[in-house]
């Protein structure tokens, strides 16, 4: 499980996006890359979740892309990792009612 510390966004243009994305966020432990997120518009292709060379891809509908970035910009710790065929992006337990 790796420790999410970084990360960028790229908006991809046209109908069609880059290579069927619409979006991606970058993930890094300092300034080693851990993997992507890849976010997709309705009826685009949307493929498994993988890990080659130790670098994770997940896939997830545009429609989550606001989420996942709240999650980037106000929790800490965050985790990123593959497991049982999915990719796994998450925080450690908190408790109730923290207030970050």
């Amino acid at each position: 499980m790796a420790n999410v510390t970084n990360y960028h966004v790229l908006f991809y243009g046209t109908s069609d996006g880059y290579q069927d994305n619409r979006a991606q966020i970058s993930l890094y432990n300092g300034n080693t890359v851990l993997g992507y997120i890849r976010f997709h518009d309705t009826g685009m292709p949307f493929p498994n979740d993988s890990q080659t060379g130790g670098r994770v891809t997940m896939h997830l509908p545009s429609s989550m892309f606001q989420s996942v970035l709240d999650v980037l910009r106000n929790e800490s710790p965050i985790n990123y990792y593959f497991a049982s065929g999915h990719a796994f992006l998450g925080t450690s337990t908190e408790p109730v009612g923290e207030g970050e």
